[in-house]
């Protein structure tokens, strides 16, 4: 049985990042509600516990509680953020709200270089928190402070319990990776490796084992690493029974419809159920600009083109998704209260309205995680390696109204945008790039004359799961070629601007 860490989720966005973390150092990890009863923790191999942070304050009469009895059950738990406030409140200390929330960087000093701080010499650390400790619990004491926050980090060691106020899980607090790998492997004591071929494996033996002979399995194929990878795990699974269907929105990059189909056909050696759907699509976006709307719209005018087409499939009993972590975290309270962000194509009622079961053998895992599976079923890197792309295609990067004449500037400057990342050997440095065609017009002046015309905003973010990401630092002088070129080639756009905003507190795509 496989050792594992859970994560008991109140509705940070940040939950399943800690859950990525702890799989970077070699533990398999779990997120479960933080209602889940104790009895599921009746399990030789969980080995720890972690309480997430959250949005509510622990002194609010509805905040998100846990039931007392995992404090007995002589598990390890750490708590970070709203975790470590919801430890002090159960063991009797005393905390305060505070005049001011606490967002972002501070310098951490450890008091104590023991137990989730052993060999750490302090250094920035991310916070996020409008609670504070005023007194410790009597077992606890203080092992960590910054200049403004005097109890940062608590710990009881007879019961192995330790919190922080700041958040290890992202990449803005140093060493916060060392603080975990702590925690699960010297105070939990995991030594195992979680294995992501060994995953695959055991996922399409899954498959195949749950499907009957004479069934068939419908994929939803789009082209991008996600489907790819599941198509490559349910073709070892379950051979010519898997169906894959392509629709062609019309909301696509220029030339994308023709090379998903090339691609896929040259790797998989079956043919591809295409259907162009591109006219029905734009016709139900007219006049619509709000993002919300557009993603539902796209969503049910899928459902129906896609339920026509699976309706012709004899013995089509199975519906494969490519979702991920990400895309349930951030569409509805999945796992814990959490905000929802966005609605996400790919998380919803597809499976029900056609009356299928639904496949996802990817929906615990990051998208580096997938990649690095996709490695193991020699996936071309072609293929592995394409920045990630929408389910609601250029309609969520064109802001405001979705026509025909917007999509073609906004395909020409992305291709243009994209090529020069190619020849300049940037675009496999960057986890994802795009051109966004916005709203508004500006004033300009070409050929001597004024221009009243519109503007192209560029976007590229480095991250490794999408959940946080930095803007690419590119080249000035290559992002003033492709202003140039786009500025010069694209009628109709007179202004090329750079996106210069990181995750959290932006989304890396603009809807």
């Amino acid at each position: 049985m496989k050792e594992k860490i859970t994560i008991l989720d109140f509705g940070s966005q940040y939950s399943q990042l800690i859950a990525r973390r702890i799989r970077e150092i070699g533990v398999y990890s779990e997120l479960l509600p933080c209602t889940a009863n104790p009895s599921r923790f009746a399990d030789d191999s969980l080995k720890g516990i972690i309480l997430s942070g959250g949005p509510a304050s622990v002194l609010s009469p509805s905040a998100p509680d846990v039931d007392n009895k995992i404090f007995s059950l002589g598990i390890p738990i750490l708590g970070i953020c709203y975790g470590m406030q919801l430890i002090a409140k159960k063991f009797g200390g005393e905390l305060a709200i505070t005049k001011r929330r606490e967002y972002g960087p501070a310098n951490l000093i450890i008091d104590r270089n023991t137990g989730i701080f052993d060999g750490i010499g302090g250094g920035k650390v991310w916070m996020s928190h409008g609670d504070n400790i005023e007194v410790l619990p009597k077992s606890f004491s203080a092992i960590a402070h910054t200049e403004s926050l005097p109890i940062a980090a608590i710990a009881n060691p007879e019961e192995k319990i330790y919190a922080t106020q700041f958040h290890p899980e992202v990449h803005h607090t140093e060493n916060g990776i060392k603080i975990l790998e702590n925690f699960v492997r010297n105070i939990c004591g995991c030594t195992e490796q979680w294995n992501l071929g060994e995953y695959a494996q055991q996922k399409i033996s899954e498959i195949s084992s749950l499907i009957a002979d004479d069934e068939k399995v419908v994929l939803a194929y789009s082209g991008g690493v996600d489907s790819t990878v599941v198509a490559a795990m349910l073709y070892s699974a379950v051979g010519d029974r898997l169906v894959p269907i392509f629709v062609d929105n019309g909301l696509l990059r220029k030339n994308e419809a023709g090379e998903v189909r090339r691609r896929f056909e040259k790797l998989f050696r079956h043919k591809l159920n295409f259907v162009d759907a591109s006219e029905i699509f734009i016709k139900a976006l007219h006049g619509v600009s709000e993002p919300e709307k557009k993603r539902k719209i796209i969503g049910h005018t899928f459902i129906e083109v896609f339920r026509s087409e699976a309706a012709s499939i004899q013995n089509a009993r199975w519906l494969a998704q490519g979702t991920l972590y990400p895309d349930v975290i951030e569409s509805v309270s999945f796992k814990g209260p959490s905000a929802t962000i966005k609605t996400h194509h790919n998380v919803g009622g597809l499976p029900e309205i056609l009356g299928f079961s639904l496949i996802e053998p990817l929906r615990e895992l990051f998208k580096d995680e997938v990649r690095k599976i996709g490695g193991e079923l020699d996936i071309p890197r072609e293929m592995l390696w394409r920045h990630p792309f929408p389910g609601p295609g250029l309609a969520v990067r064109i802001l405001g109204n979705v026509t025909k004449m917007r999509l073609k500037m906004l395909r020409e400057a992305d291709a243009i945008f994209i090529e020069e990342l190619k020849n300049s050997g940037w675009y496999d440095k960057v986890w994802q790039a795009f051109a966004v065609l916005l709203s508004v017009r500006s004033v300009g002046v070409m050929g001597d004359e004024r221009t009243y015309e519109n503007v192209i905003a560029l976007r590229s973010v480095n991250s490794t799961d999408g959940m946080t990401a930095d803007w690419s630092k590119l080249p000035g002088e290559l992002l003033a070629k492709i202003s140039s070129k786009i500025v010069n080639s694209v009628k109709g756009v007179n202004r090329v601007v750079y996106d210069i905003t990181s995750k959290p507190p932006g989304t890396i795509e603009w809807e």
